[in-house]
């Protein structure tokens, strides 16, 4: 319990339904509140312990508090860090997923004899027809969370409840609102809750070492310098350092040379990369080319395109170019409103990758 109406709306629909609550918190980081911004929704402020506590105590079930800053800096922030510092876009809040609710949590859960740990994502688990757990999108689509939750196994699907991703958000609040919850009205977190400026880049200047290196166009050309790579991501524009000529953006960035490599926008278009590691929802991957649709970014439109299997990844072909497509970040592959995984997108092909088949697809399950 964040602290947040979605959390505290969960532990209601369950309480209703007969199940014996037991509220957490997670302290996943220290904060200044003296020094946060006005416009501030992240988590872990005293305010935000408060606010879940009281929803507890209207709901007549225990609360606790759960010191957790040490695994939330190994796996959350030091993942964060490296990433960046390695060239690549990292998306913390599937780590957080991955890592504290559903790894961490869950094993104090049974510690406390919980069978479930229910959470406030607007996703929904269900049983599929096979016997296996489905994951499937939020019924409102704005606030559908199921990329972030895409690394589910079937044991934690099976352990795990997430009662809102069945309400669209506005009957959430007036849930919120007649249980005279005291954040019915509460904004909704956003950004990267563990930097409050939410400037990323000043955040890793204080926390990382910056090494020097190029900036150049695709063909070599030295165009500029810069501090360091941690301080780009495929796609912008901004914070170059470059002035005249066209409009230019990052295009790709070379670790091993220190190079930021910029073009034009139209060479900012994909339609094709391997991700790796690759998580299937079925616990089983397909045995051959699957058709899908592919979602490469948290708010990003998903698009058609074939996924492949390749050794512990999957070659993803799109139907249509598109924008950016940006190691580090999450490929998410859908049908219909089920996830069947997704992965870290690593890079180009592989190129002992087979080509793509002609009028053939593999079943969604095996």
């Amino acid at each position: 319990m964040s602290g947040g109406v979605d959390s505290s709306v969960a532990a209601l629909l369950l309480h209703q339904e007969g199940y014996e609550v037991i509220g957490v918190t997670m302290k996943l980081y220290d904060i200044d509140q003296a020094d946060l911004p006005d416009y501030y929704r992240g988590c872990c402020t005293i305010d935000d312990v408060e606010d879940a506590r009281a929803v507890c105590r209207i709901l007549g079930v225990p609360h606790y508090v759960l010191n957790v800053q040490r695994e939330f800096r190994t796996f959350v922030i030091d993942y964060f860090q490296s990433e960046y510092e390695s060239g690549r876009t990292p998306h913390p809040c599937i780590a957080c997923n991955d890592k504290i609710k559903f790894s961490f949590l869950a094993q104090r859960a049974q510690l406390m004899n919980a069978t479930h740990v229910a959470t406030g994502h607007y996703a929904r688990i269900v049983a599929g027809g096979s016997g296996a757990w489905e994951l499937l999108r939020g019924v409102d689509a704005g606030k559908d969370q199921s990329y972030v939750l895409f690394g589910m196994r079937q044991d934690q699907l099976a352990s795990t409840l997430m009662p809102i991703g069945h309400y669209p958000k506005d009957d959430i609040r007036r849930l919120a609102s007649d249980a005279n919850f005291p954040n019915a009205d509460k904004p909704d977190s956003q950004d990267i809750c563990f930097i409050p400026t939410g400037d990323y880049r000043e955040f890793l200047r204080q926390r990382t070492d910056e090494h020097p290196g190029d900036i150049v166009d695709p063909a070599g050309n030295v165009l500029g310098q810069h501090e360091g790579i941690q301080y780009f991501t495929v796609g912008q524009r901004r914070g170059l350092g470059l002035s005249g000529g066209p409009p230019r953006f990052v295009i790709r960035l070379e670790p091993d040379t220190r190079q930021v490599v910029v073009g034009s926008e139209e060479q900012l278009y994909g339609d094709s990369f391997y991700a790796d590691p690759v998580s299937w929802v079925s616990g089983v991957p397909p045995t051959g080319e699957l058709s899908v649709t592919v979602k490469i970014r948290y708010k990003f439109a998903e698009a058609p395109a074939t996924v492949t299997p390749v050794g512990s990844g999957a070659v993803v072909r799109f139907h249509n170019p598109q924008r950016a497509i940006t190691p580090g970040q999450a490929a998410v592959f859908y049908q219909g409103d089920s996830v069947l995984g997704g992965g870290v997108i690593a890079g180009g092909i592989p190129p002992e990758s087979p080509e793509p088949a002609v009028g053939r697809t593999a079943p969604a399950h095996a």
